[in-house]
């Protein structure tokens, strides 16, 4: 049966569909109120964006530890009314003339701590919510919503701060985020109960999540790909704007839009990565995508203010495709072979170096953009992404074609 006639699956899918136009909404306007509004720095602008990923270093264990001994949807709730309230806050303190750069900072970093919570929970709830047979129909669907909010989140985002300040596309982001609460409040599904440790303990609970991840040998492969690729995004992430608006001169409005190049990418991914399924198989998927598709990502650096603008965005759109495929194979993959009681620290185990590396290549991208430049910032960014898939090229995922169902520890896998 489809999940279109799965309502509560249809009410978790509008709520984090609203959140994540949120999210790509906030992430747009902070560095366009940073740059613009408060005349940021390149290694500010680093700051700023390794804050908004830090918690997964911060918290990001622990985090998988508290989903497992909770049930899951409560975590969800309390994590879009934080996140909601914070961002608030931006609005009114720009409308009464205190905003400062150390503020946005804090509000990004407690943000994404919830924010980590937020998503070890989403992703530990699907499996229980559709059942593991409907994993990859479930993640392609969610995944659609995030490519759809890259496209035009970026552009309504570039058009509010045009016309009426940047502060405002905060506000619709805190509005994003309680929406999604609303959404999430009227799932009549109960959580089974969650399981108690055979042997009770942050520092034993953590480490039981470690094992699974890294005694697996096309775990650790995924985990090296998606943190390198990452790791090289916050490099990215860190400088695109300053080369958007100082280095080629474009409006925030045009930037916007530029931004969204890589949304259309992470929708055309989403829409067609069934295909991809069935011509290669659910695993090969997972090594293949990056191939053929990220080295594209070396064109981001050649765009210009002329026609030349087109390399960018052939750049931006060939890697999010590539990444979104990529992401909903090897979500899928790690949500099949892992039981239900490890789903938490499975995901914080993994997410504590994908997204921990964001911040690392964050700072790293401030520091060289201030040093070497933007544009060689950029080269450097986009060349590492390129190279971040060899580790699944290289791992044993080659040998596999469809999703296995594993129930028990694979230590050798």
């Amino acid at each position: 049966m489809s999940l279109w006639s799965h309502r509560d699956f249809r009410l978790l899918w509008a709520g984090d569909t609203i959140s994540q136009f949120g999210s790509t909404i906030g992430r747009t306007v902070l560095p366009l109120l940073a740059v613009g509004a408060l005349a940021a720095t390149p290694f500010e602008m680093g700051v700023l964006s390794a804050a908004s990923t830090a918690a997964f270093l911060l918290i990001g264990l622990p985090a998988g530890v508290w989903v497992d001994r909770l049930r899951r949807r409560p975590v969800m709730l309390v994590a879009d009314f934080t996140r909601a309230v914070l961002l608030l806050s931006i609005p009114l303190a720009w409308w009464l003339d205190v905003l400062a750069l150390p503020h946005l900072v804090v509000v990004a970093l407690l943000v994404g701590a919830a924010t980590v919570m937020f998503d070890i929970a989403y992703q530990s709830y699907l499996p229980a919510l559709v059942g593991r047979e409907q994993l990859v129909e479930g993640n392609s669907k969610l995944e659609a919503s995030r490519a759809v909010a890259e496209v035009s989140g970026p552009a309504v985002a570039g058009g509010v701060a045009q016309a009426v300040g940047a502060a405002l596309g905060v506000l619709a982001t805190a509005v994003g985020y309680l929406a999604s609460a609303f959404f999430l409040l009227r799932i009549r599904v109960e959580e089974p109960p969650p399981r108690t440790p055979d042997k009770p303990g942050l520092a034993h609970e953590i480490a039981e999540g470690l094992r699974f991840v890294f005694g697996n040998r096309s775990l650790r492969a995924i985990v090296g790909c998606t943190g390198t690729a990452n790791f090289f995004g916050g490099m990215s992430a860190a400088v695109l704007v300053l080369f958007l608006v100082r280095d080629l001169g474009l409006s925030e409005g045009v930037v916007g839009l530029v931004l969204s190049a890589a949304g259309v990418g992470g929708v055309l991914g989403a829409l067609t990565v069934t295909r991809w399924n069935a011509r290669f198989g659910q695993t090969t998927v997972i090594w293949l995508s990056g191939l053929v598709t990220w080295p594209l990502g070396v064109l981001v650096p050649l765009g210009a203010a002329d026609w030349r603008i087109g390399f960018l965005l052939v750049g931006e759109a060939a890697v999010a495709y590539g990444a979104t495929v990529y992401n909903i194979a090897q979500v899928s993959y790690r949500q099949s072979i892992c039981p239900d009681h490890l789903l938490g620290r499975m995901n914080a185990s993994i997410r504590f170096v994908v997204w921990g590396s964001m911040p690392i290549g964050g700072l790293l991208g401030g520091v060289l953009g201030g040093g070497v430049g933007v544009t060689a910032t950029l080269w450097v960014a986009m060349t590492g992404q390129a190279l971040a898939v060899l580790w699944v090229v290289l791992s044993p995922l080659r040998s596999m074609r469809d999703l296995p169902v594993i129930t028990s520890l694979d230590r050798h896998g």
